[in-house]
């Protein structure tokens, strides 16, 4: 994530707002920080196979919504059934840290599906890749991320 942000064009238009690591979790950031939840934005890690091979995505969709895991990623990555990637696999690929996993810097052949209302939200909040501290940005800066791709009906009420 800090490769990127020292190098990626936008990156003047990000905050990284440090917080307590015990309340990285949405719900816990809501309550303590006062951030609405229609402003947070969770990014999911979504994975299936199709003929052997594995294919992953991130998904970042507002808090206030969920990843229409079973419908739009599992059409989208062309798999036959499409899952939550386990916490520990998550982890691993990612090399961010549960609970802070961020869309921003993830690894280069992945693909990033946003939510629309996401890329509308004038500011949202998303992990930072670790616990300790959050992003700030606007939500369009998500679609000009690498791999990134707006995906109608990606976040269900």
């Amino acid at each position: 994530m800090a490769a990127l942000l020292d190098t990626w064009a936008h990156a003047a238009q990000v905050l990284v707002a440090p917080i307590d690591p015990a309340q990285a979790d949405t719900a816990s950031l809501a309550e303590a920080y006062g951030v609405p939840l229609s402003a947070s934005a969770n990014c999911v890690v979504v994975g299936g196979r199709r003929a052997g091979v594995e294919r992953v995505a991130a998904c970042v969709v507002l808090a206030t919504t969920r990843a229409d895991v079973n419908g739009v990623v599992k059409r989208w990555l062309d798999v036959r059934k499409a899952s939550f990637l386990p916490m520990e696999r998550a982890v691993v690929l990612t090399g961010m840290e549960y609970g802070g996993i961020t869309p921003v810097g993830l690894p280069p052949d992945w693909e990033l599906l946003v939510d629309p209302a996401v890329v509308a939200a004038p500011e949202v909040v998303v992990g930072s890749g670790v616990r300790h501290s959050k992003l700030v940005l606007p939500g369009a800066l998500l679609a000009l991320l690498p791999g990134a791709h707006v995906v109608e009906g990606l976040g269900r009420g």
